[in-house]
C-alpha cells in the first residue's frame, strides 16, 4: 500500500513542478523583491545579463510594481527598460555595467518637430524610461557606463547615455553612483516630477542634462545634494519651468551650470563650484573649468523663449573661467529678473562677471547683491584699447576686468566687492547701451596707470551711492 501511495504521488509532484515553472515570474518574488539572479542574471562581468534584467523588470511590472534588486555582482548589460511603479535598486557592491556591443541598446525617439529628433540614435541608454511613472533608481552601488566607444556616435566617438528618461513623470534617483558615462550620466527629455538627489557622477559628459520644446518642457526638476566630477558641463539643458538645484559640488572641465535655452523660475542655491576637473574632457583632454554658471539662451542653436525668474544664491566658486556669465545672441529669447546673491568666487582666471546682449533684444533687470570676486588680473593697456568681441559658446577674455554690460534695461551692482590678485590695466567696471545703471556701496582697488576705472558709454542713468576705491592693492602692483 506504501509502494503504491508513493507511485501516485509522483506524478502528482512532477506535474506540480511543471505548474511552477510556467507560473508567473512573480512567484520568485519575496515581499515584492525581485532579485535580478532568480531570473537568470549571473553578474560574473562577462556574461551580457540584459535578457535576465528586463525579465526581472517585466515580472515586477507584471505584478503592479514593487524593487528588482541587484546584489553585489557585475551585470553587464544593454538598454535595461523601466517599467512603471519599478525601483531598480543597486546594493552596494553591485555594479552595472555597460556593454560594448552597440547593438544592444535602444533608445528613445523624440517627439516630431523637435530639434531632437533629428538625431535619432543619439538617444540611446544603458537605462532607458520612455513614457513611464512612479519609477525609482537608488540604492550604494554603481552604474557604470564603461566609456563604451561609437566611432560613429558625436564627435564621433560618443557612446550611449547611462540613463535617459523620456516623456515621463515622477521619476526618482537617489544615493547611486555613475561613472564613465559613453555620454550623458542622465537624461531627461520632455519629463516633470524627476527628483535627483545624493547622486554622485564622475568623469564622462554632462552630469544632468535636460530638454524640452517650446510646447512641452520639463517640469519640476531637483538637483539636490549631489556631486559632480564631470569632464563636460555638470548641469546643463533648456525648456524647463521650476528647476531647483541645492546642496551640489560641483566640479568639471567644462562648466559647472550652463544653460542653453529658456528657462524660467530656477533656483541655485548653497553649491559649491571649484576646478580644475578631476576627470579630463574627453574630447581635448584639459581639465580647466570654464565658467562656474552661463545663462545662453540660444547659445548652441534657435530655441525661442524666455530665460527669466532665475535666483542664484549662498554659491562658492574657486578656479573658473568666469563667475556668472549671461548671454542673449538670438532676437527669439529674452533674458529678465535675474538675481545672483552672496556669491563668493576666487581664482577667476579669465573673463569678468557679464550681463550682454549682442542682438536687438536687450537684457531686462539683473541684479548682482553681496558678491564678493577676486580675479586673478594681469590685464594690459594694450588689451584694455581692444573692443568687446562678440561672444562664442563659452566666456571669452574682455577689456575689463571686473564687470562688463551690453545692451540691458536695467544692472543693479549692491554691495558687490571685486578684487584683484595682480595688477591690471583694463577699467574695472564697463557698461555700454544701458538703460539704467545702479551702483550701490560697490568696491575695488584703484591702480595707477589703469583705464577707467568705470567706463561708461550710452548709459542713460546712473545711480550711484558708497562707491570706494578705496580696496587697496598690494604694493608692488600700484
Amino acid at each position: 500500500m506504501k509502494e503504491c501511495h508513493l507511485s501516485r504521488m509522483v506524478p502528482l509532484a512532477v506535474a506540480a513542478c511543471a505548474t511552477l515553472t510556467n507560473l508567473s515570474g512573480s512567484c520568485l518574488a519575496v515581499d515584492g523583491v525581485f532579485d535580478v539572479r532568480d531570473y537568470g542574471a549571473v553578474g560574473n562581468g562577462k556574461k551580457v545579463d540584459t535578457a535576465a534584467i528586463n525579465k526581472a523588470v517585466k515580472a515586477c511590472s507584471d505584478t503592479g510594481g514593487g524593487q528588482v534588486r541587484f546584489g553585489p555582482g557585475r551585470y553587464m548589460s544593454g538598454t535595461v527598460h523601466l517599467k512603471d511603479n519599478v525601483t531598480l535598486f543597486f546594493e552596494a557592491g553591485a555594479t552595472l555595467v555597460g556593454t560594448t556591443k552597440l547593438d544592444d541598446y535602444q533608445y528613445f525617439t523624440p517627439p516630431a518637430g523637435t530639434p531632437e529628433a533629428r538625431f535619432g540614435k543619439w538617444h540611446s541608454a544603458l537605462i532607458l524610461g520612455v513614457g513611464v511613472k512612479n519609477v525609482t533608481i537608488a540604492g550604494h552601488g554603481v552604474i557604470d557606463g564603461n566609456k563604451v566607444f561609437n566611432p560613429r556616435g558625436e564627435e564621433k566617438m560618443r557612446g550611449p547615455h547611462t540613463i535617459i528618461l523620456g516623456n515621463s513623470r515622477n521619476i526618482t534617483i537617489r544615493d547611486i553612483t555613475i561613472k564613465d558615462s559613453a555620454n550623458y550620466a542622465i537624461m531627461i527629455e520632455f519629463s516633470e516630477q524627476v527628483d535627483v538627489r545624493g547622486v554622485k557622477v564622475t568623469g564622462g559628459w554632462d552630469g544632468v542634462h535636460f530638454r524640452g520644446w517650446i510646447d512641452k518642457p520639463c517640469r519640476d526638476i531637483n538637483i539636490i545634494d549631489c556631486q559632480f566630477f564631470t569632464g563636460d558641463d555638470s548641469i546643463a539643458g533648456r525648456y524647463v519651468n521650476r528647476l531647483l538645484i541645492k546642496d551640489c559640488v560641483v566640479n568639471s572641465s567644462c562648466n559647472g551650470i550652463r544653460i542653453i535655452g529658456p528657462v524660467t523660475n530656477m533656483i541655485v542655491q548653497d553649491c559649491l563650484f571649484y576646478g580644475p576637473g578631476l576627470h579630463p574632457h574627453r574630447t581635448s583632454n584639459r581639465r580647466n573649468m570654464l565658467s562656474g554658471i552661463i545663462l545662453q539662451p540660444g547659445g548652441w542653436d534657435a530655441c525661442d523663449g524666455a530665460l527669466e525668474d532665475v535666483l542664484i544664491s549662498d554659491v562658492t566658486m574657486k578656479n573658473v573661467a568666469s563667475p556668472v556669465t549671461v548671454l542673449l545672441k538670438r532676437g527669439g529669447n529674452t533674458v529678465d529678473n535675474i538675481t545672483i546673491t552672496d556669491l563668493t568666487a576666487t581664482g577667476v582666471y579669465r573673463a569678468a562677471a557679464s550681463v550682454e546682449s549682442w542682438c536687438e533684444t536687450a537684457c531686462g533687470r539683473v541684479v548682482f547683491r553681496d558678491a564678493s570676486i577676486e580675479y586673478e588680473g594681469g590685464g594690459t593697456a594694450k588689451q584694455a584699447k581692444a573692443p568687446p568681441r562678440k561672444p562664442g559658446v563659452d566666456a571669452r577674455p574682455l577689456p575689463v576686468w571686473g564687470f562688463y554690460a551690453k545692451n540691458a534695461q536695467d544692472i543693479i551692482l549692491e554691495n558687490v566687492h571685486l578684487y584683484c590678485v595682480k595688477k591690471d590695466l583694463r577699467p574695472t567696471i564697463f557698461c555700454e547701451d544701458i538703460n539704467c545703471l545702479v551702483l550701490d556701496a560697490v568696491r575695488f582697488p584703484e591702480f595707477h596707470h589703469a583705464a577707467g576705472p568705470i567706463v561708461l558709454k550710452n548709459v542713460k542713468e546712473v545711480k550711484s551711492r558708497d562707491v570706494d576705491m578705496s580696496i587697496p592693492a598690494p604694493a608692488n602692483q600700484k
